[in-house]
């Protein structure tokens, strides 16, 4: 694969004669519609007819919730190693509590597709955020933790799942080790049935960051009690903060520094984000809010508006200005060039692989670069 960055003048007919690269490639890789406008900045991937080389084998995640379209899902699943399926909850008592939308449709296509569905368990309260009591209850309430992993266990039997990821947030400080505890009785559990149990982990930089995504969070003691973890490496740009990269990768490389001097790599996956912002400017601070858009959308945004796309070097990520109806917006995404930037850091770091949050909007090109250069692992 061979990335292009859109110039003035450019028309896919001049570049698929310049590059020796099909139209119909071009169109495809990079999801264009017709009549194929181009965005000057834009970045397409081009496929080249040149030799084999030698792939690293990695470990690929994707979270999705049930409500995927099954088009995307289809197109997605042959580069994953595994369906992380959103979500599970619980209650104070230990009762398991299901997706409100029936999973067993994307179940039933991951096993179909050598995927393995993984079945994600969030601590979710009845405002759908995350509830540090819910968290307290089920890491303290040993009665409570013990009917929770049995009516776990027999669910991921009962619907075919091929694992367990925990996926808790904003866990207090002084459940750090109670949760790392109930991190190692659920892998307890999963593994005598022959599966895998992975912890998601915040974004953090030394052992004792401040705040209360990361207090709660202890990277020894998780990556010694999980089979494998995911760093959150993204959400620096987020839906309540100014407008900047979602995921800047020097952000994320020190979080990547951090995390192996802490856990082995071949047990740790790189986050990656596929979504962006929309911010409309000026940015105030408790009043704005960012507006999520999928990556071949910020594309289009800047076609529409006739936006020419920038790209920070030092963020390795993409972003533009336009107006619209008498405002200023500035949006960042992911491209193929940000996500190259992510590759490196797996390349670099002999990491076990990524897993995106999330997979409901198709990128195409990114799945595409993805498999040129990595060899991806199928576990059954």
């Amino acid at each position: 694969m061979e990335i292009y960055v859109v110039k003035e003048n450019d028309t896919i007919d001049t570049i698929a004669a310049e590059q020796g690269v099909p139209v119909d490639t071009i169109i495809y890789n990079n999801q264009l519609t017709y009549p194929y406008p181009l965005a000057i900045g834009q970045a397409l991937l081009l496929t080249k007819n040149e030799g084999p080389q030698v792939r690293k084998a990695v470990e690929t995640g994707g979270y999705a919730y049930p409500y995927i379209s099954e088009s995307t899902l289809s197109q997605t699943l042959p580069y994953l190693s595994k369906l992380y399926v959103f979500s599970y909850g619980f209650t104070t008592e230990g009762d398991i509590i299901y997706p409100a939308t029936d999973d067993s449709v994307m179940i039933q296509m991951a096993i179909q597709s050598r995927t393995a569905p993984i079945l994600t368990v969030t601590p979710f309260g009845a405002d759908g955020k995350f509830n540090n009591y819910l968290i307290s209850q089920i890491v303290n309430n040993m009665d409570a933790q013990a009917r929770f992993i049995e009516q776990l266990t027999q669910t991921v039997m009962q619907k075919g799942f091929r694992g367990v990821d925990i996926d808790f947030e904003y866990i207090l400080a002084k459940d750090r080790e109670p949760f790392a505890r109930f991190v190692a009785n659920v892998r307890e559990a999963i593994n005598a049935i022959g599966y895998p149990v992975s912890v998601a982990l915040a974004p953090k930089t030394s052992d004792n960051q401040r705040g209360t995504l990361y207090e709660g969070k202890d990277y020894r003691l998780l990556g010694e009690a999980a089979d494998s973890v995911l760093l959150m490496t993204y959400e620096w740009g987020y839906t309540y903060g100014p407008p900047m990269a979602v995921a800047p990768i020097k952000n994320v490389r020190q979080v990547v520094d951090y995390a192996i001097t802490r856990i082995p790599p071949d047990k740790i996956s790189l986050g990656i984000p596929n979504y962006g912002y929309d911010w409309t400017l000026p940015f105030e601070q408790g009043v704005s809010r960012a507006r999520s858009i999928g990556n071949i959308q910020a594309v289009r945004i800047a076609i529409e508006n006739d936006a020419q796309i920038q790209f920070d070097e030092n963020a390795m990520s993409p972003y533009f200005h336009y107006t619209k109806d008498g405002k200023e917006h500035e949006v960042w995404f992911e491209d193929v060039r940000s996500m190259q930037a992510k590759f490196n850091l797996v390349e670099e770091y002999n990491l076990r692989g990524m897993g995106y949050w999330q997979v409901m909007r198709l990128f195409r090109a990114n799945w595409l670069l993805l498999a040129d250069q990595f060899w991806i692992r199928h576990n059954y």
